[in-house]
């Protein structure tokens, strides 16, 4: 039973031998390009997996040129393009087998990173407590408000249309008050004096009332 056995196997293995030395060599020839441009794709790896895992690159050209057995598979891998895996056909007449290899773009999503300008827990912490929050409308509203900025906005803002409108009505007014004699000097006029001496008293009385507030 066991030199049975054994002539068995022996048998089973010069069979496989045989099937394997009956694989033709051919010599495979080719270039890659991608499928999108048609552009060569250089130094592309292409792995024979059923001999050895033998690994031939392509020149930068995208060309490659190496000896493979019929039926073998050829896997094409290059970096960011989907890897192919190519079977040489059997019964190939002159024992050369040319072909072009197209590969295709590999999309890769990546995973999102988020990246913060703090190195530690503590420093967001301590750099989120010294913030200084915008003010909301309502402050911004009280500032814009103020008197001291009004005052100053006054001094700087153009007159506006109505008020153009009654400093030209005041100066055709005097115009035609003078007309045919000279303006009055203001300091012959006791009259001015006194309203002079008013407002410079009630300029006294709001300046102490503005730093008394």
């Amino acid at each position: 039973m066991k030199k049975l056995l054994l002539a068995l196997g022996l048998l089973i293995s010069f069979s496989a031998f045989a099937q394997k030395a009956e694989r033709q060599l051919v010599q495979f020839t080719g270039i890659i390009i991608n499928a999108d441009s048609n552009r060569v794709v250089p130094y592309t790896n292409l792995t024979n997996i059923s001999y050895k895992n033998q690994v031939v690159s392509s020149n930068y050209e995208g060309y490659f040129s190496f000896v493979v057995h019929e039926k073998d598979s050829i896997r094409v891998s290059s970096v960011g393009y989907l890897t192919q895996t190519i079977v040489i056909p059997e019964n190939i007449t002159n024992k050369s087998y040319v072909l072009k290899i197209k590969l295709r773009a590999e999309a890769i999503n990546l995973p999102q990173v988020r990246v913060f300008p703090w190195a530690s827990t503590d420093e967001f912490k301590r750099d989120f407590l010294a913030v200084k929050f915008a003010d909301d409308d309502l402050a911004i509203a009280a500032k814009n408000l103020n008197k001291g900025s009004v005052i100053a906005m006054s001094r700087t803002l153009p007159y506006d249309g109505q008020t153009n409108q009654i400093m030209n009505l005041q100066t055709m007014h005097n115009n035609l008050m003078y007309t045919g004699s000279g303006p009055t000097n203001p300091l012959l006029n006791p009259i001015a004096w006194g309203s002079l001496i008013r407002q410079i008293i009630r300029g006294d009385k709001s300046r102490q009332s503005d730093d008394s507030n």
